[in-house]
């Protein structure tokens, strides 16, 4: 499975995040993952990876060739994944709890 810099960058459209958040999430900076969305470096396959890591987790599924073509597709309704996206951090920060 090899993420195409064309499918990271659909796969960021389509799960609404901005470059700042698939850096924050993947660890990769946003001067990589600009150069590797516009084809003009490749980041080499731990990099690939984690970004493909941290769009799943986003709800971005990746269609590998098949004979029918690469792609990316949402796993879930595009309303689900604004759900999600702002259920994101609602719960505040993680406490000891002593129960």
């Amino acid at each position: 499975m090899n993420l195409t810099g064309p499918q990271c960058q659909a796969a960021r459209v389509l799960v609404e995040w901005p470059l700042e958040l698939v850096a924050k999430r993947s660890g990769v900076d946003v001067a990589t993952i600009t150069a590797f969305e516009e084809k003009a470096v490749d980041p080499g396959l731990e990099v690939k990876g984690r970004l493909l890591a941290a769009l799943e987790s986003g709800g971005a599924v990746f269609i590998w060739e098949n004979g029918g073509g690469l792609g990316v597709r949402l796993k879930y309704a595009r309303r689900d994944v604004r759900a999600l996206n702002k259920w994101e951090g609602e719960g505040g920060p993680v406490g000891d709890d002593d129960v």
